[in-house]
């Protein structure tokens, strides 16, 4: 995939495009390995991955249903994603599920994504904990219903002591608004400094972001991630959420896999 990312031309680029069986070797320095309990070794070197979900309403659409029935299949994409992160190695996925642009939407479109929040932690939760997943939420998830608040904190410490991948799920949650909070949080403790900063992001517990995919053919990142994003290497594919499997999350990790990362040098 062309290092300069503009829209691509072709209707299916993932399938189309052509990657090693034997992805190149590195040229940067992070480890390949996670060394983390319950972890495979990575066999591609991104330790964070994080996706934005884009394609569900679109999906639906072309196939003359409801958007909800586009969300809820876009649910059943994110459950083979997960599992196949742990197979992949990643210690990090995050996933970009609701944004705080997100309320805009109607009122009943809301709903149905509530109501498959709730259904998905219900039907999910037993399954991330008998497969050590750590579940973390970045955003202001309180602002959601008091039942949602209390199932999802249910959720969290269910899995608190898991060390296995991360999960993290974006819910509410918007890239400016969490660089300004970090930012006054850090005036508050001293000096402003990229590092102050960036102790008090939504992600500091986590890896460096490696790479970003994006579905749906947008180009763009949605205010998600905007600090962490600096040096990550950027996928982006026309394949709708729906429709994307751990395959593609496979040949997404080897293109990464075959880039060669300066973070500024040459």
């Amino acid at each position: 995939m062309s290092r300069t990312f503009s829209r691509p031309v072709r209707a299916e680029p993932v399938e189309a495009l052509s990657f090693s069986s034997a992805p190149a070797e590195r040229k940067d320095s992070p480890s390949t390995g996670s060394g983390r309990t319950g972890l495979a070794d990575s066999k591609y070197g991104p330790r964070h991955v994080a996706i934005i979900m884009d394609g569900n309403g679109r999906w639906a659409k072309k196939r003359h249903l409801p958007r909800a029935i586009g969300h809820k299949r876009g649910v059943e994409a994110v459950r083979e994603v997960v599992r196949a992160a742990r197979t992949m190695g990643l210690e990090a996925l995050t996933l970009y599920a609701f944004s705080t642009e997100n309320w805009r939407r109607p009122e009943d479109e809301i709903g149905a994504l509530m109501g498959l929040l709730k259904s998905f932690i219900l039907s999910d939760l037993d399954e991330f904990a008998a497969n050590d997943v750590r579940l973390k939420i970045i955003g202001d998830y309180k602002a959601f219903a008091p039942d949602i608040v209390e199932l999802v904190e249910h959720a969290l410490g269910r899995c608190a002591g898991n060390s296995g991948t991360t999960l993290a799920v974006a819910l509410n949650y918007g890239s400016q608004a969490e660089i300004a909070q970090a930012a006054a949080k850090a005036a508050a403790k001293g000096p402003i400094t990229p590092q102050t900063i960036e102790a008090e992001l939504d992600t500091a517990d986590l890896p460096p972001l490696d790479l970003l995919i994006r579905t749906s053919g947008e180009v763009r990142l949605s205010n998600f991630l905007l600090w962490q994003a600096a040096y990550a290497e950027m996928w982006f594919t026309e394949v709708l959420w729906p429709d994307f499997t751990p395959a593609h999350l496979q040949q997404a990790l080897e293109a990464f896999a075959q880039r060669e990362r300066r973070y500024g040098g040459r």
